[in-house]
């Protein structure tokens, strides 16, 4: 299929639009790499009662929380990304009209409130292990992601929920790195032929060799102000048992819950797996694919670290060429015509229907 057939115009349809399978096939003829960026579509194509806004702001809803209940009444919408941008804007009105800074700290506890909450809910209404996914889907999710972490390419989510580690972990591929490692602490004894002793799984050890990146975070991986560690299963014991253990204790995972781009990118900045992560993003070379990620008005972030990587390296011609946008309905085509201008790089469309990523169930 020619490159003329993804381009972005003004009269394309959504019936018009390429497969994803033609996607690929034209970056295998080009001899392109290929990264693959993915976002909360890819979670609902799984399951969209679980994992959609609806889902999780009806959760948090029936905890009846007065605070949480009163700011519902007011921001009418179940897009947390709007809520926590609005929260953030009554705080600073809050800190200029409140002398007495009573407000202040009520609509600070509202939003620590609501970050925990989200958490809560994300993880209550979760799938309890691994198994739960069908062996069919589980054999058609990893072949989505085989495509790219089998011929150098890497795999970026903004989704906070075991899917993708989970998939990885039921077929016990060995290509897929993402930068966790645990240290032998007796090397010496080893070497005696006593019995290996390791520590918790940490992140930075093959951090070189990582091609798997949370740019937001995610359910298994907390920072505990010394390390990033990754909570596994262990003891018998599932790993979303382990995670809301240690929420228990009032411990929680890395999570990127700010409202706008800007206030994300603070968040990414002040965690050092996250800047990372960011940081890698910000230089892939070849083309991107997305999956399931709308380029919304909360995602100037992202955007931003495209077209840094579409213009890194421009000399040497080691940079972002371009990026094919997977898309579900006319109202997200129309969208990306709306904010093509935005790229530094080619923009391309593809129907994102077309990509069975979990089998029968997409």
């Amino acid at each position: 299929m020619s490159q003329n057939s993804f381009k972005l115009t003004p009269n394309l349809e959504l019936s018009d639009l390429c497969s994803y399978e033609a996607v690929l096939a034209y970056l295998k003829e080009s001899n392109r790499n290929k990264h693959l960026l993915i976002g909360n579509g890819h979670s609902m194509a799984y399951d969209h009662a679980i994992f959609s806004y609806n889902a999780l702001y009806d959760f948090i809803e029936e905890i009846k929380d007065p605070i949480l209940s009163k700011l519902f009444s007011v921001i009418n919408t179940r897009n947390f990304e709007q809520i926590m941008r609005e929260l953030d804007q009554f705080i600073q009105l809050a800190k200029i009209f409140d002398k007495k800074k009573d407000m202040v700290e009520e609509l600070k506890q509202a939003h620590k409130l609501l970050q925990s909450s989200l958490i809560d809910a994300i993880t209550q209404l979760h799938p309890e292990h691994i198994f739960q996914i069908s062996d069919e889907a589980a054999e058609y999710g990893y072949k989505f992601f085989e495509e790219y972490i089998n011929n150098g390419g890497k795999v970026f989510s903004t989704n906070y929920d075991l899917l993708l580690y989970w998939i990885l972990m039921r077929n016990k591929t060995k290509r897929y790195c993402d930068g966790f490692g645990k240290e032998l602490l007796n090397p010496e004894e080893v070497k005696k032929g006593e019995e290996a002793v390791y520590d918790d799984l940490e992140w930075g050890e093959n951090k070189n060799r990582q091609n798997i990146f949370y740019l937001h975070g995610t359910l298994p991986i907390f920072d505990t102000g010394i390390a990033i560690e990754k909570e596994i299963y262990k003891n018998q014991i599932y790993l979303l048992t382990n995670i809301k253990n240690r929420m228990s204790k009032k411990e929680y995972p890395i999570f990127v819950t700010a409202g706008n781009g800007k206030e994300k990118l603070k968040q990414i900045y002040r965690n050092r797996y996250l800047n990372f992560c960011y940081e890698h993003f910000s230089n892939i070379e070849g083309s991107l694919i997305s999956f399931g990620f709308n380029f919304g008005e909360y995602d100037t972030h992202i955007i931003e670290a495209i077209n840094v990587a579409a213009k890194q390296g421009k000399r040497a011609g080691n940079k972002l060429y371009s990026i094919y946008i997977g898309v579900y309905s006319d109202n997200d085509l129309e969208h990306i015509k709306r904010i093509e201008n935005k790229f530094k790089c080619k923009v391309n469309v593809y129907n994102a229907r077309t990509a069975n990523v979990w089998g029968t169930r997409n």
